[in-house]
């Protein structure tokens, strides 16, 4: 059987540590995406396959591309393959077979999310662009929409099987596409996370003082760090941030004396850091969300917005606690009763391992292939 791998484009998150994992599992297909960065060209062991969209100016100009990028993925000759993985987010990658596909050809489409700016955060996205300059992104937007929607739909009507990154997904595709689908969670690294993991130490509840907390991830206004950072200021509790991103100069703004900033740092300084944490703080909605796994998986708690993919992994009281809106005032509520209860780290992390390895994405992912194919 002869497998090709279809991705939006490889730049750098947790979808393209989906792909790169679906290589693991099938390392002689070859990866089509409209941009790779060197590195990632390397991680696929030179396996990637761009065309004109990869090159001057357009691999600068990728996320203003969305037409062109639909018109290369659904123009790609994939006849020779039996098989299509597609790995499918904010990009056009669902497009591939949606006008010469071959009787006989299988396409199973991993959806990290029907496109957001399109569908469910296309009012936060025309407010707020992720794109600069903004203008041109709001006007673009407005323009396009309409007809950016239709063809998003229409082609998500031509996949075979689909596979959502997590129960939330799974609502939205059947929401915006109308269609059923499987879920199956991303891979983490949860041994990488583990392997610093100290046992539970004494009796930390019942004083803020003897608490302390972190985050990691981009720092971008969607992710929430500003609740976390002004909830940690109004309890005086120790709070560390780990990254960089556009919104890092308004959030030192915001913080006390008790937040801290590390930027990135090397992968043993920040499994130290979580060894000394006593929770990871989860303030955002995300389709899935990879940093919160990571701190389960490193025998941390994780107090999440009630939410999304956090949904997926959270269990109050036994892993973790809910804060039910996305304000400060809730946020403060749901720490200050943390610091009344008792967590078993290594209980924590053996279940993120259970649920959320590579090796278990790479079986469920090659069991679902197999059983679609025999069909």
């Amino acid at each position: 059987m002869k497998i090709a791998i279809v991705h939006d484009w490889l730049y750098g998150g947790g979808a393209e540590k989906v792909v790169e994992e679906i290589h693991r599992i099938y390392p002689d297909a070859p990866v089509y995406a409209t941009f790779a960065t060197d590195e990632w060209r390397k991680k696929l062991d030179g396996q990637v396959r761009t065309g004109y969209l990869g090159k001057w100016p357009f691999r600068y100009l990728y996320k203003f591309t969305p037409l062109l990028q639909q018109r290369w993925f659904s123009s790609l000759d994939l006849s020779g393959y039996d098989l299509v993985i597609s790995s499918c987010g904010n990009g056009a990658a669902r497009f591939a077979l949606s006008k010469n596909k071959r009787p006989g050809q299988v396409h199973i489409s991993y959806t990290h999310t029907p496109t957001h700016y399109y569908w469910r955060k296309y009012e936060e996205y025309l407010k707020n662009p992720s794109f600069k300059p903004k203008w041109l992104a709001r006007l673009g937007l407005k323009i396009l929409v309409g007809h950016l929607k239709k063809k998003d739909y229409e082609a998500a009507q031509k996949i075979d099987y689909l596979i959502a990154n997590s129960e939330h997904i799974k609502q939205d595709i059947k929401n915006y596409y109308g269609r059923d689908s499987v879920v199956v969670h991303p891979p983490v690294d949860t041994l990488r996370f583990a392997k610093n993991m100290k046992p539970n130490g004494g009796d930390r509840t019942g004083s803020h003082k003897k608490h302390s907390f972190v985050m990691w991830g981009r720092l971008v206004p969607y992710k929430r760090f500003d609740i976390a950072v002004l909830a940690c200021n109004q309890l005086q509790i120790p709070l560390t941030i780990i990254g960089n991103g556009p919104d890092k100069e308004r959030l030192m703004k915001l913080a006390g004396d008790t937040v801290s900033f590390k930027g990135w740092v090397t992968e043993d300084e920040m499994l130290g850091i979580a060894s000394e944490a006593s929770a990871f703080i989860a303030p955002q909605e995300e389709d899935f969300g990879i940093a919160p796994v990571e701190a389960l998986a490193a025998g941390l708690p994780v107090i999440a917005y009630k939410s999304g993919g956090a949904l997926d992994y959270v269990t109050s009281g036994e892993n973790g606690l809910f804060f039910e809106e996305q304000t400060v005032e809730s946020l403060v509520n749901a720490l200050s009763k943390f610091v009344e209860m008792n967590f078993a780290k290594e209980l924590i992390s053996k279940k993120a391992h259970e649920k959320f390895s590579t090796k278990r994405f790479h079986e469920q992912i090659a069991k679902f292939v197999e059983s679609k194919i025999s069909d």
